[in-house]
């Protein structure tokens, strides 16, 4: 028999009938929860929650996307233009290969690397895009964005950055010689 992966079959499901299971290990910080908030209201849901099929109780324990489960559930206008639906990719697999699924589908999103974060900061910001835009966009804060401007070294990432002006160079080694000089053996 032909394997079909479950994706082909991604069937919207009334959010009520969807449960949480009680073995993620999971957690989201709240940027991240803010961030994925803002993807699915920009781009609607794009992946399905993933979820074990309980027949007697007609309803549908959460394998993956828990989270995306909780935007729903936590935000009004998304569950309004939703109509309180959710895409599901339904598998049917015993318990202990369910728990298997959630922790590979959370361990292999993996993490980003700095580098090509910091390229693709540069990127934008040589497109036009400000910090304010970028860290609307891409869910990061302006210290997040200024570290990954100075992995890259450019100068022109500083150009609209305002400096103030805690340190002045001195104006005139006259300044310099003008202070009292402490004995270096006192």
């Amino acid at each position: 028999m032909k394997h079909k992966s479950p994706v082909y079959n991604v069937i919207a499901v009334p959010v009520g009938k969807i449960k949480p299971n009680s073995y993620n290990p999971n957690a989201v910080a709240p940027p991240e929860m803010k961030l994925l908030y803002q993807s699915i209201k920009a781009d609607g849901y794009t992946m399905p929650i993933v979820c074990y099929y309980v027949k007697e109780a007609d309803e549908y324990i959460i394998v993956d996307g828990f989270h995306r489960y909780r935007i729903m559930l936590e935000h009004e206008d998304i569950f309004e233009r939703e109509e309180g639906m959710l895409p599901v990719s339904v598998i049917d697999k015993p318990i202990d290969q369910r728990m298997a699924s959630t922790i590979r589908h959370n361990r292999a999103r993996g993490s980003h690397n700095v580098d090509l974060m910091s390229n693709i900061v540069k990127e934008l910001h040589e497109i036009g895009r400000s910090d304010a835009w970028i860290a609307k966009h891409l869910g990061m804060d302006r210290d997040e964005i200024l570290r990954l401007k100075q992995i890259t070294g450019l100068a022109a990432l500083f150009k609209d950055v305002k400096f103030g002006q805690a340190w002045r160079p001195a104006e005139e080694d006259e300044e310099a010689e003008a202070l009292p000089q402490a004995d270096a053996w006192d």
